[in-house]
């Protein structure tokens, strides 16, 4: 019966007064660092097969002469062990504490950027690391940062082993600013290069109004991000939620457009704050129109403030209204109001049956998008209105519209239509499979949650 194989571990343990060689170049450890580790087992390290030689550690990529010593080594009986599996178990047996101190006391930037290479280190000491890296701000694409940059992406992003190239785009990083629930890891990515996105739209974001965005941030990261005296960053701190309500007291008294619009966007915004922007600029009374929760308080002063009704209007395509308000919009005069209230999927079914049954034309479309709207009431849509296209591309979109209903829209062959059907994830698959041999409609198809789970489901994805 074989013999089981010692440890690593134990075989250190094992070996006082013996040595252990290294075959290959050096990895995360200097030969210095690795002898220093050794010292504590009373092995020391060499570099050549001699006597006194316990064990052998193996860089994955040997030249020949030392493909030789391995073997030779090997058929001595002499235990062969992975430089990746020395690396971790000298990694899982640092002294936090005791290695930043090291590095602190001498600055010494080389290691600090072959420790954060080590995925074997936690995470919280991978940060601090992290915060003590001097980035090449006068070298714009210094190679060094963009494998700092690759080292936390692959720790804290769950890519997919297909998904590898998403570590060399840009973007990954702004998700990362996005999606960071540590707040240390937050603070130390402002010093990050601040890069900037392209997003939908064309709009730009740079990497610190991305994580002025989180909801993640505490008090110190606030305070790191307010010192910046950024414009922009300003600007999301003051739309993000979890932004205390002190600090966004001190934006308002900035008396500033673009803070007050922010402002204006931010639901936790107190009562004090909700009535100083009463009375703003049109554009920030349309943005707490949309944004702000609307009690029957706050719509009766926005109601004392706005005599517009087109920009009152907006007021119906918020989503955080309460059901005594929208009660009592849905019986208004204000007709582009009931328009925005019929597109609104936030009302129940009920409330859209009554505004149908008002009999508003303009409202009729929407309905037929909306997929809150009840079932009845899109049928009678349907059969009342075959040639009113406005409806009909409604009622396409809508995952709540009937298959059969879906099935007819089809069949008129009508190319908006069919766009409609190919983006609307109750339309059965062998319509959707018969729909994607035409190229129009790629981008209908891709945002199709059926369509692309049956492609991912055959590619086994």
């Amino acid at each position: 019966m074989n013999k089981a194989k010692q440890t690593l571990p134990e075989l250190l343990e094992a070996s006082q007064g013996k040595k252990i060689l290294f075959l290959g170049r050096e990895g995360i450890f200097t030969a210095k660092e690795v002898a220093r580790f050794l010292k504590k087992y009373g092995v020391t390290i060499t570099t050549t097969y001699e006597e006194g030689v316990v064990g052998v550690v193996e860089h994955h990529s040997l030249n020949p002469v030392e493909e030789d010593i391995s073997c030779l080594a090997y058929d001595d009986g002499v235990p062969l062990f992975k430089l990746l599996d020395f690396e971790k178990m000298l990694s899982e047996g640092i002294d936090d504490d005791e290695l930043l101190m090291g590095v602190k006391l001498g600055n010494d930037q080389e290691r600090i950027f072959r420790l954060l290479g080590n995925a074997y280190i936690g995470n919280a000491l991978f940060v601090k690391l992290l915060a003590m890296y001097e980035w090449h701000e006068e070298d714009e694409d210094n190679t060094q940062d963009r494998d700092v940059i690759m080292y936390t992406l692959r720790r804290y992003i769950q890519i997919k082993p297909n998904e590898e190239d998403l570590l060399y785009s840009s973007l990954t990083l702004k998700r990362l600013a996005r999606e960071a629930t540590d707040p240390r890891l937050l603070e130390v990515l402002i010093k990050f290069p601040n890069i900037t996105f392209l997003q939908k739209g064309k709009q730009k974001i740079t990497l610190r109004e991305s994580i002025a965005t989180n909801p993640h941030l505490d008090k110190e990261v606030i305070a790191r991000l307010m010192s910046l005296r950024d414009t922009g960053v300003d600007m999301y701190l003051a739309a993000n939620t979890s932004t205390p309500l002190e600090v966004l007291q001190k934006y308002a008294q900035r008396e500033e457009e673009e803070i007050n619009q922010s402002l204006a966007s931010n639901s936790n915004i107190d009562e004090v704050l909700f009535i100083s922007l009463l009375g703003k600029s049109e554009s920030v009374m349309q943005l707490m129109l949309w944004y702000q929760p609307v009690t029957m308080q706050r719509v009766e002063q926005m109601q004392e403030v706005i005599s517009d009704e087109n920009l009152f209007a907006y007021l119906g395509d918020n989503k955080t209204i309460d059901a005594d308000v929208l009660e009592k919009l849905i019986e208004s005069t204000n007709q582009a109001l009931l328009v925005n209230l019929a597109g609104n999927e936030s009302l129940d079914g009920q409330m859209l049956a009554r505004i149908f049954e008002r009999n508003i034309p303009q409202t009729f479309q929407y309905l037929a998008r909306n997929p809150s709207t009840p079932v009845t009431v899109l049928e009678k849509l349907y059969r009342a209105y075959q040639e009113e296209l406005d409806i009909l591309v409604g009622l396409s979109y809508n995952t709540a519209t009937p298959v059969e209903i879906l099935k007819a829209l089809y069949e008129r062959d009508e190319f908006e239509l069919t766009k409609g059907i190919a983006s609307n994830a109750s339309v059965p698959l062998e319509i959707l499979n018969i729909l994607k041999i035409d190229t129009r409609l790629r981008n209908e198809l891709t945002a199709n949650e059926t369509f692309v789970a049956s492609i991912t489901q055959k590619l086994g994805l």
